[in-house]
């Protein structure tokens, strides 16, 4: 057995049902995000540039990945099918959300969104260990039962 089947078998047997509820709750609110920079797209885009100096096409493009990667993931973390890959295109967003721009904002202020950016990211680090849990819309329990 190798490391990644390892982990993956430590995260199934090691899931509480109501860290599902964690997981939904996390989906939905990524999809909230996702709806929000893309309804206020110019400000996310004016932010980005502020701390990048890269071409605009590149911060465009920055601005849709994000946007396309919130809904995207907020989606199948919320329905628990492909929670890993979900994880895993978060988690540079939420990166470079706390190194460029929430670090560099008023850090110990009340409702920081720092603080906010570290727990979302805590959270898919955990659920790119765990996987996505007993309660899950998950499209490999279903090709295993066709196999057997």
């Amino acid at each position: 057995m190798n490391r990644i089947e390892r982990i993956e078998h430590w995260g199934d047997t090691h899931h509480p049902k109501w860290v599902d509820i964690v997981r939904i709750g996390l989906g939905i609110f990524l999809c909230y995000k996702g709806i929000d920079f893309l309804r206020n797209m110019g400000i996310m885009t004016e932010l980005i540039s502020g701390k990048l100096s890269y071409g605009s096409f590149f911060i465009v493009m920055l601005g849709h990945y994000i946007v396309f990667a919130h809904i995207l993931g907020g989606i199948f973390l919320t329905l628990g099918a492909f929670t890993r890959f979900a994880c895993l295109i978060q988690i540079p967003i939420l990166l470079g959300a706390i190194i460029f721009i929430n670090f560099s904002q008023d850090v110990l202020r009340p409702y920081s969104g720092f603080i906010l950016s570290i727990l979302v990211l805590l959270l898919l680090v955990y659920f790119l260990v765990a996987g996505n849990g007993p309660i899950a819309f998950s499209f490999d329990e279903k090709e295993e039962k066709v196999k057997k």
